[in-house]
């Protein structure tokens, strides 16, 4: 489970007093905390390891947004200590796939769903997030998926 795989990792890096890691890590089990508690009014007790991945790979997306901004601005030292943390949460996402990879899923599920137009949109993103959650960019995803289903 990936809060124990935290947990862990955590407790490693208090104990090599490693303080950019331990930084990072607690962002992370804040994140993950701050969840739990907006499931508990919808009755749920915690957040569970697919609710945990989408909040890792927000946390990416976040990150990687500030690096470039950071970056635009000539303030490379900020941006380096965005990729630092991209780098230590990427650790608890599954290994991500590549272009080629995420282009040839969306073409076997758009024909495994049958979707053959802009309106059946959801349904082929909605198998993916099931099936591959954390593995890809939806983002890069959904603009393959409507050049498939336009082209």
């Amino acid at each position: 489970m990936l809060r124990d795989q935290l947990a862990e990792k955590i407790l490693t890096a208090q104990k090599a007093q490693e303080r950019k890691l331990l930084s990072t890590l607690r962002l992370i089990h804040a994140a993950i905390v701050d969840k739990d508690i907006a499931l508990r009014g919808k009755g749920k007790d915690k957040a569970d390891d697919e609710e945990v991945l989408d909040i890792l790979s927000k946390m990416v997306k976040q990150r990687e947004e500030s690096s470039r901004l950071y970056t635009e601005g000539g303030r490379q030292e900020l941006a380096d200590q965005e990729l630092e943390e991209i780098d230590i949460i990427k650790e608890f996402l599954p290994e991500q796939l590549s272009d080629d990879q995420v282009k040839e899923i969306v073409a076997q599920v758009i024909t495994e769903t049958g979707a053959n137009s802009l309106r059946d949109m959801g349904k082929v993103m909605g198998v993916l997030k099931e099936r591959y959650r954390g593995q890809l960019d939806m983002g890069v995803a959904g603009a393959m998926i409507k050049a498939a289903l336009n082209g």
